[in-house]
């Protein structure tokens, strides 16, 4: 395994949204053991706001979750923004920086995220671009296993895209254990046959979210619900098989108060020591390395 990918971050992380910044500012104790930002949304803030976040940034490891890369669209990359974002990760010392395997681009930015093709010459095309993205910032990036609702094609399964694409970019995986399972019921695939042929090697942290249930057979992932226990169930094995890797709990809309967040922060915490527990009794002692 190379040391390239071994987890930058620890335990378990928040994804900080504007509904309880300055709650979590104001409280030199809050306990977290790193938080995640879309650089889109603080790139160009300078001030009282710029000012503030570096409090965090200077408190707290951070990762950065981008939205607008657009790695599998048909226009050339902004290379003028991975620019503006290496100066930003550099001057807030972002520790890992992820984008969505995707495409979001047509006449600009857009935070529509729709899936690449899975095919072979796309994987040429999205590696070849990740490569570039990692040879301006300097440092290498990891992509998400993102959900869907159209099937792009059925050249490669989206397990076999994935691994074909991190491969050949050399680069890391954001493992979404919601968006594994919302995938899993709308294409009627095995979740956990799917999560088995994740490149344990490449993983650099875990995403969990909540997702709305629109029916038996469609889920929608909405980040804006609280975790459903099907998707703890998964994260459990999740841990079982491929390590217990930091993990992080987003919510983007229908954000409750923070001390309810905290909570599911807790239910991650202790899914993550159960599994470490469990590891240690069962060995060896290779889930317990990847504890981060």
């Amino acid at each position: 395994m190379s040391l390239r990918f071994e987890p930058a971050l620890q335990g378990v992380g928040l994804g900080l949204r504007r509904d309880f910044f300055d709650e979590i500012l104001a409280d030199p104790d809050f306990d977290i053991d790193f938080l995640e930002i879309a650089p889109e949304n603080w790139l160009r803030f300078g001030g009282r706001q710029g000012r503030a976040l570096r409090q965090l940034t200077e408190r707290y490891p951070f990762a950065c979750h981008g939205l607008s890369l657009d790695l599998g669209g048909p226009h050339p990359l902004d290379e003028a923004y991975v620019m503006e974002l290496k100066a930003f990760f550099e001057q807030h010392h972002v520790r890992v920086y992820t984008e969505h395997l995707s495409y979001c681009g047509d006449s600009g930015h857009m935070y529509d995220l729709m899936p690449i093709p899975f095919t072979e010459e796309a994987v040429h095309y999205v590696a070849d671009r990740i490569k570039r993205v990692q040879d301006l910032l300097e440092r290498p990036i990891g992509v998400e296993n993102v959900s869907f609702y159209a099937m792009p094609s059925n050249e490669l399964t989206e397990a076999e895209f994935i691994n074909a694409v991190v491969s050949e970019a050399d680069c890391g995986l954001l493992f979404d254990v919601n968006n594994t399972y919302v995938n899993s019921i709308n294409h009627r695939y095995d979740a956990l046959e799917f999560m088995r042929q994740m490149p344990t090697e490449r993983m650099m942290y875990f995403h969990m979210a909540g997702h709305f249930d629109e029916a038996e057979d469609l889920k929608i992932d909405t980040h804006g619900q609280d975790v459903k226990q099907a998707v703890w169930d998964l994260l459990d094995e999740t841990y079982a098989q491929q390590g217990v890797f930091p993990t992080l709990l987003e919510r983007d809309f229908n954000i409750p108060p923070l001390a309810e967040l905290m909570q599911e922060v807790a239910q991650i915490r202790t899914a993550q020591a159960k599994a470490v527990t469990k590891a240690a009794a069962n060995g060896p002692a290779e889930h317990i390395r990847k504890e981060g």
